[in-house]
């Protein structure tokens, strides 16, 4: 079984909140109606289009998505 985009975006955050990815996982910690079962980007993407601004920009979400699936195989 695949584990949630949420479950590995936190494995992503660092306590060092030095580059674009830990500060996306931080953001996403703190909110109570991300996704956190999800592993469909189409549900995932939505939500971030529309319910946040804390990501400045979907490219970052694009970037970890594809390491998630490439870590998820």
């Amino acid at each position: 079984m695949r584990k949630s985009f949420y479950s590995y975006l936190m494995a992503v955050k660092g306590p060092s909140h030095t580059d674009e990815a830990q500060i996306f996982a931080t953001h996403a910690s703190h909110d109570i109606q991300f996704p956190k079962h999800s592993d469909d980007y189409d549900e995932v993407s939505s939500y971030l289009e529309l319910s946040v601004d804390y990501l400045p920009s979907m490219d970052i979400f694009d970037r970890i998505w594809a390491e998630y699936l490439e870590n998820n195989k």
